[in-house]
């Protein structure tokens, strides 16, 4: 008896880590511009958000560290994606608090960022509390790391898209939906 109530406890624990929950920023509110130390394919620059909005959408991922088992998968479908993003005419920016000493070496590396798309350094999490995406796991904050949220941004800094999940296997499907829905609408 005690042992199927504990086994029940564990697997609702694990449904509600994983399970979607709303991003703090909702569609509509304006998104914290931002400057951040970056790289792309190892090269180091510095990253401005508004600079990337003048160009369009930006699609935002916060991602908890580098080269951990969630963040390596999701770095990776973005890769994937980036070239149908663009597309689209949106850019992607992954940024992190974690491992800041190898992230020019996760953003070149072929089965992660594969050089495609810039990850920005976010010290001390200071990006990740401006868009409330601190991690958070079953309930316990963790400070200095940012959580699983992605944001779409429209070019005039209005969030359009938010999507909170500690799995990071439908990021870039939901992003990618909401920048083809994005462009749809400004089409008509």
């Amino acid at each position: 008896m005690l042992r199927n109530a504990l086994l029940a406890t564990a697997v609702a624990a694990i449904a509600v880590a994983a399970s979607p929950a709303a991003a703090k920023l909702a569609p509509g509110a304006k998104a914290p511009d931002f400057t951040a130390p970056a790289y792309l394919a190892g090269n180091a620059f510095t990253y401005k958000l508004a600079d990337s909005l003048k160009k369009g959408p930006v699609v935002l991922y916060f991602f908890p560290s580098a080269y951990t088992s969630g963040c390596n998968v999701e770095a990776h479908l973005f890769s994937e994606a980036v070239d149908e993003f663009k597309a689209n005419g949106a850019t992607v920016i992954g940024v992190t608090s974690g491992k800041l000493e190898r992230l020019a070496e996760f953003s070149k590396d072929t089965e992660r960022c594969g050089g495609k798309f810039p990850v920005a350094a976010d010290t001390g999490a200071s990006i990740a509390k401006s868009y409330a995406a601190p991690l958070s796991m079953n309930g316990m904050s963790m400070p200095g790391l940012s959580g699983r949220v992605s944001y779409v941004i429209a070019p005039d800094g209005t969030v359009i898209h938010a999507y909170d999940n500690l799995d990071p296997n439908d990021h870039v499907e939901q992003t990618l939906g909401a920048v083809k829905a994005w462009k749809a609408g400004k089409r008509k």
